[in-house]
């Protein structure tokens, strides 16, 4: 039993390393024959087994929306951001700040944005944030012109290390807008094994943001 589980092990690591995107419990059990899949118990225990033994290490296994993937700890990732030559993107306040509002109130729509906001929310910003597919259209308001609705998707969840929106700090602690744009950028730093910094830059565009800022 131990030298199975030991092998079990073994594999999941090699699977989790090879994949380039996070694998859940299901998947992880389809790599194996139909006759000889552990059970999900058994899965989740050698995974805590493989989560432990990153203790120390440069990297880690964490468990995202979409399932568990490998990542390089927080504290290296500006070594491991060598690697590319390109530099990491960076998004304006103000697309961080829009994201924010569609996280804590979805579905909304682009029009409730504008009135949380006080500022208009351009094309750029919304476009911006469906390219990335941290948003989508989940339907239509039945208001004249039915406006699209929006909401995050699972890919800002994994973008962003969570596993769910409850790990988003509680809106009643936080109901300012930047306090939000600079908790989503911390979240920002720690996503990814490329992921350094954080701050305004031409993505998204900026704009203006009035005094009252604050979710009601």
């Amino acid at each position: 039993m131990e030298d199975s589980l030991i092998q079990l092990r073994k594999i999941l690591e090699a699977v989790l390393l090879a994949s380039d995107r996070p694998l859940n419990l299901e998947q992880l059990s389809e790599i194996f024959d139909e006759d000889r899949r552990p059970a999900r118990s058994v899965l989740r225990e050698v995974l805590e087994q493989i989560r432990q033994s990153c203790d120390g290490r440069g990297f880690e296994l964490v468990e995202v929306a979409s399932g568990y993937r490998f990542q390089v700890r927080l504290e290296f990732a500006p070594w491991a951001s060598r690697l590319w030559e390109d530099r990491p993107q960076r998004y304006s306040r103000a697309l961080l700040e829009t994201l924010a509002i569609i996280a804590y109130r979805q579905p909304i729509t682009r029009g409730d944005i504008e009135d949380i906001r006080g500022v208009a929310v351009s094309t750029n910003i919304v476009k911006t944030l469906q390219e990335r597919e941290w948003i989508r259209v989940v339907g239509h308001k039945d208001v004249p012109g039915r406006p699209a609705m929006y909401a995050t998707t699972r890919q800002f969840l994994d973008y962003f290390n969570l596993t769910s929106l409850e790990q988003l700090p509680p809106l009643a602690d936080i109901r300012d807008l930047e306090a939000i744009g600079r908790e989503l950028e911390a979240k920002l730093a720690m996503s990814g094994p490329g992921a350094t910094g954080s701050g305004v830059d031409e993505l998204g565009g900026e704009d203006v943001v009035p005094e009252d800022k604050t979710l009601h």
